[in-house]
Order: C-alpha cells, then sequence, then structure tokens
C-alpha cells in the first residue's frame, strides 16, 4: 500500500511538473501566422525621448520551447523613434554570412506567439551610456558564423556575451536560457551577468556563483540553482520558483 501511494505521489508530482511547463512554454501551430505582437512591457519608442536598454527572453518556438528560452537585447537612443533589436537566429547562416541579426521591430513583441519576459531595463542617462558598449559588443560576438542550439553558441550565448561586457545591466539570465554558459575554449570566465565567476566546459557542465544568479549548476545544458539573496529555486525546463531578481 505504501508503494502504491509513493508511485501515486510520483506521478502526481510528474504531472504538475508537465503542467507548470507546458503552461508557460508555448508551441505554435504555424510559426508564420503566430504573434509578433508587443505585450506592453517596454515603452512606446514614439512617445519616449529618453534612451531606454532592456533585455527580454521568450520560450522558443515548437518542442524546445519545453526546455529553454530565446533571448534579445533591444535598445532605444535618446529621441530615436524606434528600437534596435540585437539577436542571434540560427536559421539566418543558410543564407547568411552571420547568425547575428540587427533589426527593427517591438522590443517587447511576442517570440512567434510567446510572451517575452522581462531581464533588464535601463532608462534615461544610464541607458544612454549602456548603448555605445552594448552595439561593440554585439558586433565583436565571435561566434557569428555558428549556431548549435545545444550546448551553444546560440541566442543565449550572443545575449550572454553582451551581458558580459555589460555587467552595470544587472541581467539575470533564466536557468532555462541554455547556452548561456558556453564559454568557447575558455573555462574560467565571468558569470553571464557579468559579475561573479563561471566554470564551465564547454557549456556541457558548469558552476557558477554570482551576486546576480547566486549558486547554479549546468549538468548536460540542464541548470538547477539557488538564489540566497532574493530566495528561490532554478530548475530545468521550470525555470525559476520564488522571489523575481527584478
Amino acid at each position: 500500500m505504501r508503494r502504491t501511494r509513493k508511485v501515486v505521489l510520483s506521478v502526481s508530482a510528474l504531472a504538475v511538473v508537465f503542467a507548470l511547463v507546458v503552461g508557460r512554454a508555448v508551441v505554435a501551430q504555424d510559426w508564420r501566422t503566430a504573434s509578433r505582437e508587443p505585450v506592453g512591457l517596454a515603452p512606446a519608442a514614439a512617445t519616449t525621448p529618453e534612451a531606454v536598454v532592456q533585455v527580454y527572453g521568450a520560450r522558443t518556438v515548437g518542442m524546445r520551447g519545453l526546455f529553454g528560452v530565446h533571448t534579445w537585447v533591444a535598445v532605444k537612443p535618446e529621441n530615436a523613434d524606434a528600437y534596435t533589436v540585437y539577436e542571434v537566429i540560427g536559421w539566418r547562416l543558410r543564407w547568411s554570412g552571420s547568425a547575428v541579426s540587427t533589426g527593427w521591430r517591438h522590443a517587447d513583441g511576442r517570440w512567434f506567439g510567446a510572451e517575452p519576459e522581462l531581464y533588464a531595463d535601463k532608462r534615461g542617462a544610464e541607458a544612454a551610456a549602456l548603448i555605445p558598449r552594448i552595439e561593440a559588443a554585439a558586433h565583436s560576438y565571435p561566434y557569428a558564423k555558428e549556431y548549435s542550439a545545444w550546448p551553444g553558441p546560440n541566442s543565449n550565448t550572443f545575449v550572454a556575451w553582451i551581458t558580459r561586457a555589460v555587467p552595470e545591466l544587472g541581467a539575470h539570465l533564466p536557468p532555462t536560457a541554455i547556452g548561456k554558459d558556453y564559454l568557447g575554449d575558455s573555462v574560467v570566465g565571468s558569470a553571464p551577468s557579468g559579475r561573479g565567476f563561471q566554470v564551465s566546459l564547454g557549456g556541457v557542465f558548469a558552476f557558477t556563483a554570482s551576486a546576480v544568479e547566486g549558486l547554479e549548476m549546468n549538468v548536460l545544458g540542464l541548470t538547477f540553482g539557488l538564489d540566497p539573496l532574493r530566495p528561490a529555486l532554478k530548475l530545468p525546463m521550470i525555470g525559476r520558483i520564488g522571489v523575481s531578481p527584478h
């Protein structure tokens, strides 16, 4: 009887986890018609004279969305009437010599139906000072001609490259940002936020300690962690459970 109860409880727990994951993931039926509309997290560029810098992420397209997110950086210089979005898109390599995309779209637009989350938000003079450094980091990305959904380099590797170069962003990329721990041939580096440190073996195994990320352990691209400063548990697929870092 006890064994049966344990099995029932285990199955129930798995069902709850699956429901949580599926509830947060978006598996687009047709990427060509999926919504790219803004969700109201970014100020309207045309009516906002001050500079704005924001970092976003949303569940990626298809079944991969059960495991990870796609991230991007949006900037709007002072008095600009549109946002410039920096991101890596793997399929660009099929017809372009670079996976890096620099374009004009809604900063907080849905990623093929998936609602974005805000990871960093800077305004005014502070944002204006960061924009040239963000642009320089985007243009110096060393893996522009490479793309691998796992373990990287991918879209999250690109954004982590920028946030490491501009630690003032204080960006907290979630445990579902698979690829953020990819350091190429390096083994030791700063955490994706640019604060603290990280030891990584090709993005497949990694340990991170930082005042921004807290403590994280990456095992085969799946991240487990604990944020003691803003109490939260970090789990693969599900993401962060607890106090928001923002």
